[in-house]
């Protein structure tokens, strides 16, 4: 059973996009989805530098366009994606692009959340200085109780003995300063505590503005992030979509999730690497594929062809709501 992934904030890079826009129509795509999100997707996946990429505003459209284009490579639409995938999921705003992926909502409709999300996440960002760190290791009650001491929250529990802490930056150095025992403390590249309560002037924003959405149905679940609950009710999908931004990402949930249907094989889209990693480490045993670039079509075409038989009759399985 094959499942698709797509990433978060935090998984781009500088060029990232630049073989993307060699294949046919690429170009055309993301230029219709920059006039969508009223910026040059092109130029900021090709040209544009780290600090800018950094930009909650930029990453986050971003993020889902490129996804977008990757999947449309591999599969042409949401019905052909029920026939080869047993389900979705997205880490934070991957969460759009995963609901695009399965027609729950329309690619336009995701691409307008995204640039209100971003707008809305990066002006909320900057009424105070926070930030996000990943503690690696380290025992999680003692992980969780200096997390509790510093006042941080655990915005992203992503399993395998990573926490994603989040607050503010004077809690967030103390931390650093002293890491629990066993762990190690790394600062990430947000410009915010994503996924905590510093985040919700956004969710208000948004909630105001999906209150217009009329979402469909999708055509595979999606692994939820507030709770690992496969969803295909798109009534049901949008109010998480709009909560998760200021509450925390359960990866490890979502996990499990793909652990009860049986996953023999996942494939993260582009920017990729993060959520391979993380499932290397939790789904042993399964083919699993990071698809950078377009070098890596044809290994993800031949995990398809390999996994993707077996999505009809899986599909249906694991408490679909």
């Amino acid at each position: 059973m094959l499942v698709f992934v797509f990433p978060g904030q935090g998984s781009q890079s500088p060029g990232f996009l630049a073989p993307w826009l060699e294949l046919p129509g690429v170009a055309d795509r993301l230029r219709w989805a920059s006039a969508v999100v009223g910026d040059d997707l092109v130029a900021h996946g090709t040209v544009s530098d780290a600090e800018t990429l950094r930009d909650t505003a930029v990453a986050q459209p971003l993020i889902v366009a490129a996804g977008l284009v990757a999947l449309r490579e591999l599969v042409d639409g949401p019905a052909q994606l029920a026939r080869v995938a047993g389900a979705v999921a997205g880490h934070s705003v991957g969460e759009l692009t995963a609901a695009a992926a399965t027609g729950a909502l329309s690619p336009e409709q995701a691409l307008v959340l995204v640039r209100e999300r971003g707008r809305a996440m990066a002006a909320a960002a900057a009424a105070r200085p926070t930030g996000m760190s990943a503690v690696l290791g380290g025992d999680p009650a003692e992980v969780a109780a200096a997390l509790s001491r510093l006042g941080l929250t655990a915005a992203n529990d992503n399993g395998g003995g990573q926490v994603v802490a989040a607050g503010e930056l004077p809690a967030l150095r103390a931390l650093a300063d002293e890491p629990p025992a066993k762990a190690r403390v790394v600062p990430l590249q947000v410009a915010g505590a994503f996924h905590t309560e510093h985040m919700a002037p956004a969710v208000g924003t948004l909630r105001e503005l999906a209150a217009g959405l009329e979402p469909g149905t999708a055509t595979v679940p999606l692994a939820a992030n507030a709770d690992g609950e496969l969803v295909t009710d798109g009534a049901q999908l949008l109010p998480r979509l709009v909560a998760q931004v200021s509450r925390p990402v359960r990866w490890d949930l979502c996990t499990e999730a793909f652990r009860r249907l049986g996953v023999t094989a996942l494939i993260e889209l582009a920017p990729a690497g993060t959520l391979v990693n993380l499932a290397k480490r939790q789904l042993k045993g399964i083919d699993v594929l990071a698809l950078k670039t377009p070098a890596d079509l044809e290994r993800a075409r031949t995990l398809i062809a390999e996994h993707g038989a077996a999505a009809a009759a899986t599909a249906g399985a694991g408490g679909v709501q």
